[in-house]
């Protein structure tokens, strides 16, 4: 959600880290940005799940990658 919610405030997402345990937002909000974002115009609870679960392992394995570190690649990849 907080990738998503800065991403539609046209943030700069490169420096951004994900803060574990901070709340943000309201429920309502977070649902409708994830109904927003998913791709599908009736999305199932299951289908939901599986966006956020998907959207969740791809955002951690980019923090953790050191090619997505700006501090590592300086401006060379600005936006990937």
């Amino acid at each position: 959600f907080q990738y998503l919610k800065r991403f539609d405030q046209g943030c700069d997402l490169d420096t951004f880290w994900y803060e574990a345990l901070s709340v943000e937002g309201s429920p309502a909000e977070c649902l409708q940005l994830f109904l927003l974002h998913c791709g599908i115009v009736d999305p199932s609870w299951a289908e939901l799940r599986n966006f956020t679960w998907f959207l969740n392992i791809q955002l951690r394995d980019c923090e953790a990658s050191v090619f997505c570190n700006p501090d590592f690649v300086q401006d060379t990849l600005k936006g990937f």
